[in-house]
């Protein structure tokens, strides 16, 4: 091989290994991202007892005596935004409002946080027999499709039958229960809840990729709905929490991988390019060359 050639051809297999090493590095720094993404989970916090004063509701890593969130004065239908949370263990108490925090909590609940998921933690039921109830919350809808749930925090109405134009969401649904996921065409659809003597309507307007939960609560001497938007999409696991919420404590995720994978594969398309050229430009010269030295 002629020193032309071997000078050419260690420039070409040097550019390609700075391209090589270059994607590779690339790819090494979305790592992070991909991983932390897969090692949270997270939790909402609620009060869905109607005869229950407020309540101050604290989060505790478990065995972790100092409260990683503290909601204040927390009352009846208080639903807080979703707290992105790192997997694992977790308490959650609750104490009358203004009660001291070294004070024993009214009733507290574990809560395994697995990565990936989502969960609501309500107080549920009458004073007398009030519980912390862990609800898992779904993160993905059936393509092009939303879902609805239905929570029953009505205690003046035993039990309400909740429906969704002509869909029929909850059939004659107890205090303090929860139904399944139902799943429903995106568009706007009327929501009628009735109890035995009560009733109440709302419009609710269904996104595709969108999750909601319909809380059903005492308003005065009269029924209300909640529509609450737990998720918007798939690419986002929880969206956010209520509107009328804690407010401001929306996850948000690290960069996509797609986006780094396509500025990596468009580098090295344009390096190879660029190989290529200067290898069909090497050409022509050493054809001259090889000419010049038959004559």
């Amino acid at each position: 091989m002629s020193g032309a050639r071997r000078r050419g051809t260690r420039m070409i297999s040097a550019v390609l290994a700075a391209a090589a090493a270059t994607s590779l590095g690339l790819l090494a720094l979305t790592a992070p991202a991909a991983s932390a993404s897969s090692e949270v989970g997270w939790v909402q916090l609620a009060h869905l007892s109607p005869n229950t004063p407020a309540v101050d509701v604290y989060l505790y890593s478990f065995g972790d005596a100092s409260a990683q969130l503290v909601l204040h004065h927390v009352a009846y239908g208080t639903v807080s935004p979703f707290e992105q949370l790192a997997a694992g263990d977790y308490t959650v108490a609750m104490r009358l409002a203004g009660a001291p925090s070294s004070s024993k909590p009214v009733l507290s609940t574990a809560v395994d946080v697995l990565a990936g998921h989502a969960y609501t933690v309500a107080g549920m039921g009458p004073a007398a027999g009030l519980r912390l109830q862990v609800i898992p919350d779904r993160l993905t809808t059936p393509p092009g499709k939303a879902l609805v749930r239905v929570i029953q925090a009505s205690l003046q109405q035993d039990s309400v039958t909740v429906t969704a134009g002509s869909a029929r969401l909850a059939t004659n649904l107890k205090f303090a229960s929860v139904t399944g996921y139902h799943v429903l065409q995106p568009g706007t659809w009327t929501v009628h809840a009735a109890g035995s003597s009560e009733s109440a309507t709302t419009t609710m307007s269904c996104a595709a990729g969108t999750i909601h939960t319909l809380v059903v609560l005492d308003n005065g001497d009269s029924l209300s709905i909640d529509d609450l938007l737990e998720a918007a999409g798939s690419q986002v696991a929880p969206a956010g929490g209520v509107q009328t919420g804690f407010g401001g404590m929306a996850p948000h995720p690290g960069a996509p991988l797609r986006l780094w994978l396509v500025l990596t594969l468009s580098g090295l398309l344009t390096t190879c390019a660029g190989v290529a050229m200067l290898t069909r430009r090497r050409r022509p010269a050493l054809h001259a060359r090889r000419q010049a030295s038959s004559a």
